[in-house]
Parts: structure tokens; C-alpha cells; sequence
């Protein structure tokens, strides 16, 4: 019986951290884009952002322990610290210990943030972008529920609202740029 329990808190955790980690990255996208409404103040996206964050790392460390201690899979700690050392289902779980690395040194870096500087800290931010697809691959690759509609359903979601919110940033980097361009051209014409 505890078994099952293992098993299904992993699956559980797992998918909670892969939606957790989803809002996490779309808050920070819509911060780093200063986005506020007057019934939404940018401190809320930034607080929220922090404590979602916080959450994700709990729900983390519960798929990553409750992973390690289910006799089903025998991974053992070395399989959750060492990249690709596991007998069972290596390159997945391995992309999910490297994911864990790439998060670790953001949370780090956020957390020593004064100590390192507002440029490397945002460098180091932008691991993001690596780690989070890695996070979702592992996702696919390890879980035992992507066949699943409810499972698809989940990583459509979350693939789609990252995409959506870096489509946005772009889209609104290309309008400030266009904006920032000089009145008239060397040529004496003005852009309209």
C-alpha cells in the first residue's frame, strides 16, 4: 500500500511542480515586462512570482524525494544528484536532474542576488528559458501519464501559456524598438 502512495505522490508532485513552474515562468516573463493595470499592481506579479516560486521548490523536493524512496523504480539518491547515472529510464530522469541544477542556480543567484549584482544575477536568469523546456521534456519522457487526455491536456496548457507569454514579450520588445526609431531616416524620409 505504501507503495501506491509513493508512486502516486510522485506523479502528483511532478505535476504539480511542472504547472507551478509553468506559472512561475509566465510571472516572470509578465514582470520583466513591467505589466500593470490599475487593479493590478506590478508588486503583485512580483510578489506572486516569489511565492510561487517557493511553492514550486516544496512540491519539487516532495516528487524528488518521494521518487528516490519508491522501491518501484530503486533510483536512489545518486540518480537524483548525478545527470544521467540511473539504470531506469537514464536520459529522462537525467534531463530532470540537470533541470533541477539549472533551477538551483537561479533560485541561488535570486536568493544572493545583492552579492552578485543586478547583471548577473538577470544572466543567470535567463537560464529560465533552458531550464524550463528541459523540465517539460523530462515531463513527457518520464511520466507514466502523457498518453493520458488529462496529462496532455496539462503539458498543452503549460507549453501553450509559455509560448503565448514569450510570443507577447517579443511582440512588445519589437513595438518598443519601433518606437525607439529615429524620426527621419539618413535619407531625410520619415518612418510613418
Amino acid at each position: 500500500m505504501s507503495d501506491t502512495i509513493l508512486w502516486y505522490a510522485t506523479r502528483g508532485a511532478g505535476v504539480v511542480s511542472l504547472v507551478l513552474l509553468t506559472g512561475v515562468v509566465v510571472l516572470g516573463i509578465v514582470s520583466a515586462m513591467r505589466w500593470q493595470t490599475a487593479s493590478w499592481p506590478r508588486f503583485l506579479t512580483t510578489g506572486l512570482h516569489r511565492n510561487l516560486a517557493l511553492a514550486t521548490l516544496v512540491f519539487l523536493a516532495i516528487h524528488i524525494v518521494t521518487a528516490v524512496v519508491d522501491p518501484f523504480t530503486a533510483l536512489g539518491w545518486q540518480a537524483a544528484i548525478i545527470p544521467f547515472s540511473s539504470s531506469y529510464r537514464r536520459l529522462w530522469l537525467g534531463l530532470g536532474v540537470v533541470a533541477i541544477y539549472l533551477l538551483l542556480a537561479i533560485v541561488v543567484t535570486s536568493l544572493l542576488r545583492r552579492y552578485f549584482g543586478r547583471s548577473a544575477w538577470r544572466a543567470v536568469h535567463w537560464l529560465t528559458y533552458a531550464m524550463w523546456p528541459v523540465a517539460v521534456i523530462h515531463s513527457i519522457g518520464t511520466g507514466t501519464d502523457p498518453r493520458f487526455a488529462w496529462m496532455l491536456a496539462i503539458e498543452a496548457g503549460c507549453i501553450g501559456s509559455v509560448v503565448a507569454a514569450v510570443a507577447w514579450r517579443a511582440t512588445a520588445a519589437q513595438h518598443t524598438a519601433w518606437r525607439r526609431l529615429p524620426a527621419a531616416s539618413p535619407q531625410g524620409q520619415k518612418w510613418s
